[in-house]
């Protein structure tokens, strides 16, 4: 039996402050959605620290039931060959960009669960995908947060809470705003579109995998890299 959607949901977007998330939360509200941005900057509603797993646990708690969940909170990392990064870099993006992201399914989740209806919707990369040179630890981190998904989306397929994720490409964003210009230039080159994504036109995509119309589909990855991804 399908699991039916609320009437009125909830959504907690986490790095829903900036960026892709902020879009996100956005895009949520005019599908007349109520969204909680989870962010450490000060304007968000929860304003909370994702590595923090007891922290994530009393704002889950103090939300109360929630019907999607969008982690878009992540860090880029060091631009550095492979040799030259350090464990301290390599657990500083996996604690935010893949810990923050399982403290928040773990807190958001089970309620769901025991619903019976929920949608999850991952922001990772292409990166993770492809493994793009100089960034070898987001890459890693993002690779783990697509697994993840998988992992997760199978566990928990006959529940009624589907869990997908969505694979940017260049997106301009306050995040890659420090890209060095030849960096850019070279990843702009893989594009067949020839340009950088909006943020908007990513947050169409999570707004359709976060809604009632997506219901055969859990576990999966969609790209929006402007035609760059290759598999």
């Amino acid at each position: 039996m399908m699991a039916v959607a609320p009437a009125n949901r909830t959504a907690v977007v986490t790095g829903g402050a900036s960026g892709i998330g902020a879009a996100c939360a956005d895009r949520l509200r005019k599908e007349g959605v109520r969204v909680l941005t989870l962010d450490r900057a000060s304007s968000a509603d929860l304003v909370v620290d994702i590595t923090d797993a007891a922290a994530v646990a009393a704002a889950a708690a103090e939300t109360g039931p929630v019907d999607v969940l969008v982690n878009s909170a992540g860090i880029v990392g060091p631009s550095l060959s492979f040799l030259e990064t350090s464990l301290d870099d390599w657990r500083r993006v996996i604690e935010v960009n893949l810990f923050g992201t399982v403290n928040c399914m773990q807190a958001f989740v089970p309620d769901m669960v025991e619903r019976g209806w929920g949608r999850v919707v991952n922001i990772a990369s292409v990166a993770g995908k492809e493994g793009n040179p100089s960034m070898s630890v987001y890459s890693a981190s993002k690779g783990a947060t697509i697994t993840l998904t998988k992992a997760v989306g199978k566990e928990l397929a006959t529940t009624g809470v589907i869990v997908n994720a969505v694979a940017p490409g260049n997106i301009l964003t306050p995040m890659s705003a420090d890209t060095p210009p030849d960096v850019l230039e070279r990843y702009i080159s893989l594009i067949p579109m020839a340009r950088r994504g909006q943020a908007s036109e990513v947050a169409e995509l999570v707004a359709w995998l976060a809604s009632e119309k997506v219901t055969f589909s859990t576990g999966s990855v969609y790209d929006i890299s402007g035609g760059r991804a290759t598999y």
